[in-house]
This record gives structure tokens, C-alpha cells and sequence, in this order.
């Protein structure tokens, strides 16, 4: 059945996180951030913060509507975008940061999943939705960030990464969330201007790049991946632990970006 607003949104997450609780999965983890972003963009149209509350609602239904489509598809064996496939794949290694498996749902919900909601919430007629789109980037933005202090006690050598250092210089959040926000604006301007064929091949071809990244963030190299070692034997290892800790965290702290 479609999705028809934010409600039916975070009662999906809700079942993703309590599956994920129940089966000890770590797929669980974006999920439990990603409920955080939906809520307080709940909370940011019933506060009036966007330009238009009622088209935000549609963005956001579509744009969510995208990562649950392909979670879906996922664990169903359908065909996905390369982004989600790499980061679904990567969520079944216990290797992985914690951090690493958040950063892997966000650079394929932003780089490719946001542009593509853009455009399909205006039919292609971007002009108007540019502050909306930032206001939606500048939530996830600073949720995110609230999380990499939520799982200092998940990961206490997490600082090992220079996260919390005033130039955010560390490889692992190399795309910074910003350039990614420009990066799918971008998209959306290109992606608008395309029809039929022209569309899908933008689509994949930007699916393709995104999904690039997303295996450098998932396998990285040299001195960072030693890092990651280090790091990831204090990190706590049992994910319904993680996502309740998590999700905990959400539910009592729901701040919208100005």
C-alpha cells in the first residue's frame, strides 16, 4: 500500500527498528537516525519552519519512500540502486563502524535519493523548492552530527577519527554532508532537464558515482582502515544493544535545524 504521509513513515521505521531490536540487525542503525530526521521534519511543518509545509510533507514521503522502497527490495531479492545495495550489503559485515553504517545510508539517501525527490515532488520545476531542500539537508546535517555524540559511549575511541576536530578533516566523512547537499541540488538541476530514456540513464549514471563512494567509505585503505581496527574493538557489538541506545536517543531529543 503507499505511503500517504510522515505518520505512515515513522510507523514503518518503527517496525524496522523493533525487527531490527528483535533479530539483532544492524540495519536497524540508519533507521533508527533516519527516524530521528522524519520526525523533526514532522515536528518543523506543524512549527510552520518550511516555506510550504504541505509540499515538504509530499518531499519527504517521497524522499523516504525511496529508502523503504529499496529496503524492501532488498530483502526481497528485487532490483536496487547500486548506492543502497552497497550500503545493505555493507550493514551485514559486523566489521563495519557503527559510524561507517550511518554514513553509508546517508550518502545514498542525500547524493541520490534527495535530488530524484526534488524533482519528482515539482514534476521538474525546481524553482522555489530550493530553501525546502536545504532546510531538509540542514536537519539531517545537524541530527547527525548530535548522533556521532550519542555513540561516543557506543564507540568511546571514536575521536581516534579527528570527528570532533574544528576541520571534520577525517576521510570517513569526506563527502561532508554540505558538498553533498550541493552535490544533489546539482543533480536535481540536471535531472529536471531529462525525459523518458535521458532520465533513467542520469539516474544510473549518478547511481553509479554515488555508489563509487560508498564502497571507498565501506573499504577504506591505509592508515584510516588500521584506525577503524582499533577503534572497532571498543565499539560495542551487539547491534539491539546499539539501535535501543539509538533509538532512545531520538525519541528524546528531536531538534529541527534553523
Amino acid at each position: 500500500m503507499p505511503t500517504a504521509n510522515i505518520d505512515d513513515i515513522l510507523s514503518q521505521l518503527e517496525g524496522i527498528i523493533a525487527e531490527s531490536i528483535r533479530t539483532n540487525d544492524r540495519m536497524g542503525y540508519f533507521a533508527a537516525l533516519y527516524y530521528k530526521v522524519t520526525a523533526s521534519v514532522k515536528a518543523g511543518i506543524a512549527k510552520g519552519q518550511f516555506e510550504n509545509g504541505l509540499r515538504m510533507e509530499r518531499l519527504d514521503v517521497i524522499f523516504a519512500s525511496r529508502y523503504l522502497d529499496a529496503l524492501n527490495g532488498w530483502k526481497n531479492g528485487q532490483p536496487i540502486t547500486e548506492s543502497w545495495r552497497v550500503a545493505f550489503e555493507a550493514a551485514k559485515s559486523s566489521s563495519l563502524l557503527v559510524l561507517q553504517d550511518l554514513l553509508l545510508g546517508i550518502n545514498a539517501h542525500i547524493n541520490l535519493d534527495l535530488g530524484i525527490a526534488a524533482v519528482e515532488v515539482t514534476d521538474g520545476q525546481l524553482e522555489g523548492i530550493h530553501n525546502d531542500f536545504d532546510s531538509i539537508n540542514t536537519i539531517i546535517s545537524s541530527l547527525t552530527y548530535q548522533v556521532l555524540n550519542d555513540i561516543d559511549r557506543i564507540s568511546p575511541l571514536l575521536s581516534l577519527l579527528g570527528l570532533h576536530a574544528s576541520n571534520q578533516a577525517s576521510i570517513l566523512i569526506q563527502f561532508s554532508i554540505d558538498n553533498a547537499r550541493d552535490g544533489a541540488w546539482c543533480f536535481a538541476e540536471l535531472l529536471a532537464t531529462k525525459k523518458g530514456a535521458d532520465y533513467n540513464d542520469c539516474i544510473a549514471q549518478r547511481d553509479k558515482t554515488v555508489a563509487q563512494l560508498a564502497n571507498e567509505l565501506a573499504k577504506p585503505t591505509g592508515f584510516i582502515r588500521f584506525t577503524i581496527w582499533i577503534i572497532h574493538l571498543f565499539e560495542w557489538k551487539t547491534p539491539s544493544k546499539i539501535i535501543k541506545v539509538l533509538h532512545e536517543a531520538t525519541k528524546k531529543k528531536i531538534v529541527v535545524g534553523a
